[in-house]
């Protein structure tokens, strides 16, 4: 009997509780004021708010709250607690009018607490896959509140791969799950996949806001090869003696292996880089570069054209022709020599011979 009486208590002053709730009026215009007006906490932290009502309602006015201690000064009423456990409070601070007008604001409270763990893993278990492949990451939160400011980020090395939110609501701590659907490309090869957990609180939380990393998974992402230059590049022009080197180096995971063709067959050098010290006439024509791994292969064209040298023949030709003209110049030159003398010669005999016979006499 007394039990009874006791639930009676019970359920009496719970239907007081809810009758002041339920009529109270939120848009009076001398409503109580919550400062801070909004409250963010951590779950086990302390955490105070002080309520003011209207100067002329020094009396018949509260704060509803259940836990921590109140005091009251004035027209303030002032609420701490040392540690914050309880989930889904709502502190109401009012005051009635003589008429039996409830005038109240409720504070909006935010108890958040971090996940106690964030785990990624990939559906078959295996972070080795191939390029384009269909991958499945999951990502798995525990104990997080509220589950419904949670977003998750799925990363490969500084990457973001995209983005996840929660369709859960409910203020107590709850678990999820979330999964992110892509396809792997050569750039996440050696790249290390994450996950993390983030609460979103808004401007009254705490900056930044806080995060729970998974642990980083290294993947391997096997893929074509990738050439570093053009599939078929310009055509390379040269003159024989000249050196050709031609190039079709390319990345690949495995690495790619390299098969060379040209003019006079299949080369026997097997590396990227394809080199002829000394070019003839007869390595004009196409070289083909042959890249290949287990993912796919890829084939470089090049058109080679080797110019016969005529440098030596119009070295010849030059000093023919500079001999031939010295022996011109040569031959010329003695003969007008030679008849020069000849004329001089004469020439002197005939002054001689006309000075020892052209003397006059002194005396008759």
């Amino acid at each position: 009997m007394w039990i009874s009486y006791i639930f009676l208590c019970v359920s009496l002053l719970n239907s007081l509780h809810d009758f002041h709730v339920s009529s109270c009026d939120l848009n009076c215009p001398d409503k109580p004021v919550f400062t801070p007006s909004r409250l963010v906490v951590k779950y086990g932290d302390p955490a105070s708010v002080n309520c003011s009502v209207c100067q002329n309602c020094k009396s018949n006015f509260k704060l509803e709250i259940p836990v921590g201690t109140q005091e009251t000064n004035g027209s303030l009423i002032s609420w701490t607690v040392d540690q914050l456990t309880e989930w889904g409070l709502n502190p109401t601070c009012y005051h009635v009018d003589d008429a039996g007008h409830q005038c109240c604001s409720i504070l909006p409270v935010t108890l958040y607490k971090p996940p106690d763990n964030v785990g990624l893993n990939i559906k078959g278990n295996s972070w080795v896959m191939s390029e384009g492949q269909n991958i499945t990451l999951k990502c798995s939160v525990q104990n997080v509140a509220p589950v419904e400011n949670l977003r998750v980020t799925f990363y490969s090395g500084h990457r973001q791969l995209g983005q996840k939110r929660s369709n859960k609501k409910r203020e107590k701590p709850e678990s999820d799950t979330f999964e992110l659907y892509f396809s792997p490309t050569k750039e996440d090869d050696g790249g290390e996949f994450r996950c993390e957990a983030e609460l979103l609180l808004g401007p009254d939380g705490p900056q930044p806001p806080p995060v729970v990393k998974s642990q980083n998974f290294p993947a391997t992402v096997f893929y074509e090869p990738d050439l570093s230059g053009a599939s078929h590049p310009s055509p390379t022009v040269l003159t024989e003696g000249n050196p050709l080197e031609l190039n079709c180096s390319a990345v690949g995971n495995p690495s790619p292996t390299y098969t060379w063709t040209g003019p006079s067959g299949v080369s026997s050098t097997k590396s990227s880089v394809l080199i002829i010290n000394s070019t003839t006439t007869e390595d004009k024509g196409q070289y083909t570069c042959f890249v290949h791994n287990n993912q796919g292969n890829v084939t470089v064209k090049f058109d080679v054209d080797v110019k016969r040298d005529y440098t030596i023949y119009y070295i010849v030709a030059g000093v023919i022709g500079a001999v031939l003209l010295i022996l011109l110049v040569v031959i010329i030159y003695f003969k007008y020599y030679k008849n020069t003398k000849m004329g001089q010669y004469n020439l002197k005999d005939v002054l001689r011979f006309h000075r020892q016979h052209s003397a006059v006499p002194t005396e008759l």
